[in-house]
């Protein structure tokens, strides 16, 4: 049996009966929860993409596409329902409508145990030497090999680029787990971010340039790290070429070139400050490596921010990419990149009509598939279309919106947060959130709704992200492992972190236990710590 067909013997399907429920998975329970969105029978996604090309056996597929053609169906009629019947309906009623719309976005049990199998199937995919090239979730080897002990020392500078701004930091490592630190953060415009890479680096060395300047290590020689926090392919810890621009960005010239190499020729172009570029990272390596400075357990970084992505400590045997000649160390540090899960077809029966029409209107239609049902970028218009749904059928505001509800990319998804950060029964924030909308006539029946659909956006996005670190907790098969954690969505979001508690613990093989550490600066003290690390490898080695 060849290695492909091993993988797809891993899978397991999901069968739809005749209700729309999923029955039972290969004998695999999953745990009940106990909230309002539990108690709701769900569905299964209303209009899934068939056309993927994912597949796990053709009576599997022939099942899938029955089910979404009767389901797209049953959507359709149940649209045209509430279109006819929500006028003048009772509060009661209208709840019960945005209640069964909002059935698509829950997932079972069953469907969250089929995501396991999906998610570790796609990562076995990336490892592998064979199938890695056609594999979504890549699971780059970042030659990162060694955590810190908490014997760093010195002054490094970290780069820390992965968004709309960046931050450039000067952390000095003391000891006893002391260090200080100094940071700025520099805008990067738009007219930047989507255009040349000469630009954006010659931009981002100004501004290193700048720091030194203002923090008088202008004539130093500092190591730096660099977190670049973009799908990277890395030929070693000082070499990585850009996979594709996500998050906005476009720059002309800088997929498949160095990004290590175009930062150095900035810095070299200015010819004014010594820096020694002496790691890329990514920031869930960062996050990890700093958690892991204070916690030896931390062994998976994961961030839900802006974006989403996940790396964890693998054995070496298991990267069949990992080539470092005379390597006598047993684990390496693997990025999934798996913001790209689904982009194959694997998620399209969990995803949504809100789903498509995210992909749609994005800058990289077919691309990130699993990081648009999660990240920060996304959440706030998902929610923003299904209040503009909702109420263009009558059932929200009376059918009254708003050219801002009805506007792409103006409900923010710190608005989901504040709204779910209300007290059971209170409206304060919902009513400050709508007003920003220019929604100044709501109900309190139109805040419940509005802060039940939050929910369902944001603990479908806890489930997606759970079902893949319990995935990685169980393939590394540890007693105990430490999850580091940042991003501004787990950060602020007021459940998110017991909502992923709770079912990682569902999910989890019995015996082994995990806990969920925030980070503190991962993208940008961690970036130093990998730089501390290599120093202190390369002064082991010279010796």
């Amino acid at each position: 049996m060849d290695q492909e067909q091993q993988l797809n013997g891993a899978m397991r399907s999901v069968s739809i009966n005749s209700n729309g429920l999923a029955t039972k998975l290969n004998g695999h329970n999953g745990c009940k929860g106990n909230d309002e969105t539990d108690n709701v029978r769900v569905l299964p996604a209303a209009t899934a993409a068939t056309g993927g090309s994912f597949t796990i056996g053709s009576d599997t597929s022939k099942a899938t596409n029955a089910a979404n053609s009767a389901t797209a169906a049953t959507a359709n009629a149940n649209a045209i329902q509430i279109q006819t019947s929500a006028a003048g309906a009772s509060a009661a009623d209208k709840k019960k409508m945005v209640h069964e719309l909002c059935q698509q976005l829950l997932l079972t049990d069953e469907q969250v145990q089929e995501l396991c199998y999906r998610i570790l199937h796609e990562v076995r995919r990336g490892l592998a030497k064979d199938t890695h090239p056609k594999a979504n979730v890549k699971c780059f080897v970042t030659y990162v090999q060694d955590l810190p002990n908490g014997n760093e020392r010195g002054k490094f500078l970290a780069l820390d680029l992965g968004g709309t701004n960046f931050r450039v930091l000067l952390i000095h490592l003391q000891e006893n787990n002391d260090f200080q630190m100094e940071s700025r953060i520099y805008a990067i415009p738009q007219h930047i971010m989507i255009g040349s890479g000469r630009q954006l680096f010659d931009h981002i060395a100004e501004c290193l340039s700048n720091f030194m300047a203002e923090h008088n290590v202008y004539s130093e020689r500092l190591p730096l790290g660099f977190t670049f926090s973009f799908p990277l392919r890395q030929l070693g810890l000082t070499k990585g070429l850009l996979e594709t621009w996500t998050k906005g960005f476009d720059c002309a010239g800088v997929v498949d070139q160095d990004v290590v190499q175009l930062l150095k020729d900035a810095i070299a172009r200015r010819g004014d400050v010594q820096i020694d570029v002496c790691a890329i990272l990514n920031d869930t390596t960062g996050t990890l490596m700093s958690c892991a400075w204070k916690n030896h357990n931390c062994k998976i970084g994961l961030i839900v921010g802006t974006g989403s992505n996940a790396c964890y400590v693998e054995k070496v045997e298991e990267a069949e990419l990992f080539d470092m000649p005379d390597n006598h160390k047993p684990h390496v540090l693997i990025n999934t990149e798996w913001g790209a899960f689904g982009d194959n077809g694997a998620l399209d029966f969990v995803r949504t009509e809100f789903d498509n029409d995210i992909d749609s209107h994005s800058i990289n239609p077919g691309k990130q598939t699993f990081e648009k049902m999660i990240s920060g970028m996304y959440m706030g218009e998902l929610v923003r279309l299904v209040l503009a749904k909702m109420t263009l059928n009558g059932v929200l505001f009376n059918g009254q919106g708003s050219e801002v509800l009805f506007t792409r990319g103006l409900f923010f998804t710190k608005y989901v947060s504040e709204i779910e950060a209300d007290e059971p029964g209170t409206f304060t924030n919902c009513r400050l959130v709508l007003e920003e909308l220019g929604l100044s006539n709501a109900t309190d029946g139109d805040c419940a709704n509005v802060r039940y659909i939050c929910e369902c956006v944001s603990k479908r996005a806890a489930h997606l992200v759970s079902a893949g670190i319990a995935t990685l907790i169980n393939k590394m098969d540890e007693p105990h492992v430490t999850v580091g954690v940042d991003g501004s969505v787990y950060r602020f979001h007021p459940k998110f972190h017991n909502l992923m508690v709770e079912k990682i613990t569902q999910l989890i093989k019995p015996g082994i236990s995990f806990d969920l550490m925030l980070s503190e600066d991962g993208s940008g003290r961690g970036a130093a710590l990998v730089a501390a690390v290599a120093c202190r490898e390369d002064i082991l080695n010279s010796k």
